[in-house]
């Protein structure tokens, strides 16, 4: 944060659920039909003004535009960027072979079709270099064009970009001599938006679920340090995607998969947060909000932010439908502000994305934005009582 607020704001991980009919569109396009791209770009954009809306109703601070122009938060590139295509299937790692029944269930969800599917991506087959300059112009434009309706009303706003190592681990590289030259080559291609999102006047964040959710997927048979490295290579990329750009407009995201499922395999925070808090950045979102990760907010007792750092603090959980208790909220925000040791540096956020492939969201709209209210309201009670 630039300056301390006086309170704690309020925004959260990006997607937001998609109406259905843009859902179907994305749907019917990824099983290779032919589709009406006027249509498609009309429904993108009326459903950016409809959550750019809903955003404000429910008090959100620092909205996004829901990545309603994307059909998932990085297949959208191989349609901007050159290089990709084919397709493989993205292993599933250990994390599951303990709950044959539930794994059963998640294969048949799957192979219904009625929503993007993630794990059956593109790879790079050829050079990667970013194409589709006007597709992420319109996307801007759109985003500004909704908020401009809320003049004033807003204290920010955001646009995502995913991280070279998620696109690197999910769209695997068929071309390249060895995966250090193929992260090398999406951080060049990539860092064309990560600037664009700045330059237009928005918060850049940087979506690396490949620095949580990898561990217990590609690298689930390998020692630990084998990861460890990893992350530090993707770190070191965004390092030198973001130089240039000023600090406190760029925040990092990391997650551990934003699908329903056990999680015991997720690698512990405190394994990986020192490599984390290498990335030269303003902010960093983390989920606190979940079951398995509740506890792990006492880690920055001992591992401090720098004094120009803020967290956005994970208090809900996108994967379920209770709706969490504004005084949940506010006690989490007060446990995050104890740990940080300035309240001026935590907002309040969601674990991640609520739609991060259209139609994969758990949760209805309805329920969503009931959520984001007593995100709002749990944050206004904790303002209260630390400030």
């Amino acid at each position: 944060m630039a300056s301390n607020p006086g309170r704690i704001l309020t925004t959260h991980a990006g997607s937001l659920p998609r109406p259905r009919s843009l859902v179907e569109l994305y749907v019917a396009r990824t099983k290779g039909q032919e589709i009406d791209a006027a249509v498609l770009d009309a429904e993108g954009e009326a459903a950016t003004q409809w959550v750019v809306d809903r955003q404000r109703a429910a008090g959100v601070d620092i909205p996004s535009d829901g990545e309603q122009v994307r059909e998932a938060f990085f297949l959208y590139l191989q349609r901007r960027m050159t290089g990709f295509g084919g397709g493989w299937d993205r292993p599933s790692g250990n994390e599951l072979n303990d709950y044959p029944e539930f794994l059963a269930l998640r294969r048949e969800m799957l192979a219904k079709g009625t929503a993007v599917n993630n794990f059956q991506p593109p790879m790079a087959i050829g050079p990667v270099a970013y194409a589709d300059h006007q597709a992420n112009a319109t996307e801007i434009a759109v985003f500004k064009s909704a908020l401009d309706k809320h003049a004033g009303v807003f204290t920010d706003a955001f646009m995502t970009a995913p991280s070279p190592g998620i696109v690197a681990t999910a769209l695997k590289n068929d071309y390249y001599p060895d995966d250090d030259a193929y992260l090398d080559a999406l951080a060049d291609a990539l860092s064309f938006e990560y600037k664009a999102a700045v330059d237009a006047g928005f918060i850049l964040q940087i979506d690396a679920p490949d620095l949580g959710l990898e561990r217990h997927m590609l690298f689930h048979d390998k020692p630990l340090s084998e990861f460890v490295g990893f992350v530090d290579k993707v770190i070191a990329r965004i390092n030198r995607m973001i130089e240039g750009l000023p600090r406190d407009r760029v925040r990092l995201h990391v997650c551990y998969g934003n699908y329903e499922s056990p999680h015991d395999q997720d690698v512990p925070l405190g394994d990986i947060l020192p490599s984390l808090l290498e990335a030269k950045v303003g902010g960093f979102l983390f989920p606190f909000g979940n079951p398995r990760h509740t506890h792990e907010i006492k880690l920055f007792q001992g591992n401090k932010l720098a004094s120009d750092q803020y967290l956005i603090v994970g208090t809900i959980d996108t994967l379920t439908t209770f709706v969490e208790h504004p005084e949940v909220i506010a006690d989490r925000l007060e446990l995050a502000a104890e740990a940080v040791g300035d309240p001026g540096r935590v907002m309040a956020g969601t674990d991640c994305g609520f739609d991060t492939a259209a139609g994969m969201g758990r949760l209805t709209s309805d329920v969503v934005w009931a959520k984001l209210r007593a995100l709002s309201d749990g944050a206004e009670i904790a303002s209260k009582r630390l400030f």
